[in-house]
C-alpha cells in the first residue's frame, strides 16, 4: 500500500504533463484524489502499516494522522482547483497540475519514512515541486515569492540535514552502528551521546522550523502565502507544514526516549511562545489578508510546538491540532483566493463587502475566522483548549497564562481585518470582477467547514483511536 499511495500520484504526475488538454488535465486532479484518500481510508482501517521496505517504510501512529489531514484535505483542495483553473484559461497548467499530483506523492512519502534520511530527502522534494506553483501568475512578486521561499527553505533544509548527521554521529560516539532508521534510533536512545543529541536537536528544530514556518524562520511565508493561488496557500499551510511538524515529531520521540525531555521542552516552549508573540504582533493593523493567512499559520505552528513543549498531558491536543488547523486552513485559504479574485485585491482599501458580493466565500471566511482562532463550537476550539489544559496539568502556568494572552492578541488583530473584509459595502471606485461563487469554488469549501464544526461537536471513535494511539506510541507505550 505504500507503494500505491506514494507513486500512484506520481504516475498521475507524469501523464498530467502528458495530456495535451488544458481543459481536461485538471480532472486528474479529483480523480487521483479519491484514489489516494480511498486506498488511505482502506490503510487506516485494516491496519495495513509496514511495506516491502522493510523498515525504512512503516506508517507509524503519528505519521497516520498527517496522511489522513493530508489526503482529505487535497481531495476537496483537487474539486476547488478544477473550478479555479476554469477561471485561468488565459494560462496553461500542465506544470500547475503535475506539481501538485507530485506533491501528494512526496507528502506520501514523508509520511511513511522511517529513516530520517529519506524523510529529509522528501521534504526537500516538497520544497522543490511546490516552488512552481508559488510562481502561478508569473507576476513579479510572486518570482520574489518563489525565490525566497526557495532560499530561506534551501538553508533551513541544509540545517536539517547537518542536524541528521550530527544525530547519526550520536550513534557512532556512543559506539553504537549509525543507522538513521527511527526503530534504531530509538532502541539504542538511552545510549546515545547526550552533547551530539543535543546539537543534532537544535539544528533540527531550526531546519524543520523554517520548513514549519517558526519565527524567526518564517519570512518566506507572507511572500509565498500572499502571492500563491488561494488552493496552494491551503496545501502549503495545510500539508507542507504538518509534514515538516511530523519530521519534529520524530526528533522530539528520539530526544523523549533518550530521556532528554528537559532540554527539549525549554527551546520548543520558547520558539513556540515566540512565533505566537510575532504572529500577534503582525497581525494588528495587517491590511491585506492573505499575508494576515501567512501569519495565522506561524501563530498555529507556534501552537503545535507549545503543545509538544508541554509533552504528555497535552499531546493529544497537539495531534488533534494538527488536523483542525490543516482543515480549517483549507477554508481560510480557498474562500480568500475566492474573495480575491472578485475584488481584484488582497487590501482592505478595495476589499469590502465580501458577505453581499460572495454570499458563500464571505460567509465561510468569517466563519473561518471564527475556528482558526479558538471560538466554539469548531475543531480548533478544542485542541487548543486540550493544549491548554495539558498545561495546567503539567503546572506550566506561565505558559498557559502567555498561550492565552496570545490567543487574545491575535483574535483582536485578525478580528479587525476579517470584519472590514466581509462587512459593509465595497468602496464606490473599486474594480471588481465578474466571478462569483460557483459549485466547484464553493462547495468544497462548505465540505471543509462542515469537518471543521464536526470536530468541534463529535470527534468519531475510529479518529479518537488513532489519536490515542499517536499518543501512546510518542510516549514510549506502544
Amino acid at each position: 500500500m505504500a507503494f500505491v499511495l506514494i507513486c500512484l500520484p506520481l504516475v498521475m504526475a507524469a501523464i498530467a504533463a502528458a495530456v495535451p488538454s488544458n481543459r481536461w488535465r485538471p480532472w486528474l486532479l479529483p480523480v487521483t484524489a479519491i484514489a489516494h484518500l480511498t486506498t488511505t481510508v482502506t490503510v487506516l482501517m485494516k491496519g495495513i502499516y509496514d511495506s516491502a521496505a522493510g523498515p525504512w517504510l512503516v506508517l507509524d501512529p503519528a505519521g497516520r494522522i498527517v496522511l489522513l489531514q493530508v489526503s482529505t484535505l487535497f481531495a476537496l483542495c483537487s474539486f476547488y482547483a478544477v473550478g479555479y483553473l476554469r477561471y485561468r484559461q488565459d494560462k496553461s497548467n500542465r506544470v500547475f497540475c503535475a506539481c501538485l499530483l507530485a506533491f501528494l506523492g512526496v507528502i506520501s512519502l514523508v509520511t511513511w519514512s522511517h529513516h530520517l534520511g529519506l524523510m529529509w530527502v522528501a521534504i526537500e522534494a516538497s520544497t522543490l515541486v511546490t516552488a512552481p506553483l508559488i510562481y502561478f501568475n508569473r507576476t513579479q512578486r510572486s518570482i520574489e515569492a518563489t525565490w525566497k521561499y526557495l532560499l530561506v527553505g534551501s538553508v533551513g533544509i541544509a540545517l536539517a540535514l547537518l542536524g541528521t548527521f550530527f544525530l547519526a554521529y550520536a550513534s557512532l560516539h556512543a559506539g553504537l552502528d549509525s543507522g538513521l532508521t527511527l526503530e534504531s534510533l530509538l532502541q539504542h536512545a538511552p545510549r546515545l551521546s547526550k552533547p551530539w543529541l543535543h546539537a543534532a536537536f537544535v539544528l533540527l528544530l531550526v531546519g524543520y522550523g523554517t520548513k514549519m514556518g517558526l519565527a524567526p524562520m518564517h519570512t518566506w511565508k507572507p511572500d509565498a502565502y500572499g502571492e500563491a493561488p488561494g488552493v496552494v496557500g491551503a496545501m502549503l499551510a495545510g500539508g507542507v507544514t504538518s509534514c515538516a511538524f511530523l519530521a519534529l515529531l520524530r526528533v522530539y520521540h528520539v530526544c523523549h526516549a533518550a530521556g532528554e525531555d528537559a532540554y527539549t521542552s525549554r527551546m520548543l516552549l520558547f520558539m513556540g511562545l515566540f512565533s505566537m508573540a510575532v504572529a500577534g504582533v503582525f497581525m494588528v493593523g495587517q491590511r491585506d489578508f492573505k499575508r494576515m493567512l501567512a501569519y495565522s499559520s506561524v501563530e498555529h505552528m507556534g501552537i503545535l510546538v507549545v503543545g509538544l513543549g508541554i509533552g504528555g498531558p497535552a499531546l493529544f491536543g497537539t495531534l488533534l491540532h494538527v488536523l483542525t488547523n490543516g482543515l480549517t486552513k483549507g477554508v481560510l485559504f480557498l474562500s480568500a483566493g475566492n474573495i480575491h479574485r472578485a475584488y481584484g485585491s488582497k487590501s482592505t482599501d478595495q476589499v469590502r463587502g465580501a458577505m453581499q458580493l460572495l454570499p458563500l466565500s464571505g460567509t465561510l471566511f468569517l466563519g473561518g475566522f471564527l475556528a482558526i482562532t479558538g471560538s466554539p463550537p469548531f475543531g480548533p476550539f478544542v485542541s487548543e483548549f486540550a493544549i491548554l489544559n495539558g498545561a495546567f496539568d503539567a503546572g506550566r502556568f506561565v505558559t498557559a497564562g502567555l498561550f492565552l494572552f496570545f490567543l487574545l492578541v491575535v483574535f483582536i488583530g485578525m478580528g479587525a481585518t476579517v470584519l472590514q473584509v466581509v462587512q459593509g459595502r465595497a468602496p464606490s471606485d473599486t474594480h471588481r470582477s465578474a466571478y462569483r461563487d460557483g459549485w466547484l469554488t464553493g462547495a468544497p469549501i462548505l465540505v471543509v467547514m462542515i469537518l471543521v464544526t464536526m470536530l468541534g461537536l463529535y470527534i468519531p471513535p475510529q479518529l479518537g483511536s488513532l489519536l490515542t494511539d499517536a499518543v501512546h506510541f510518542l510516549e514510549g507505550r506502544a
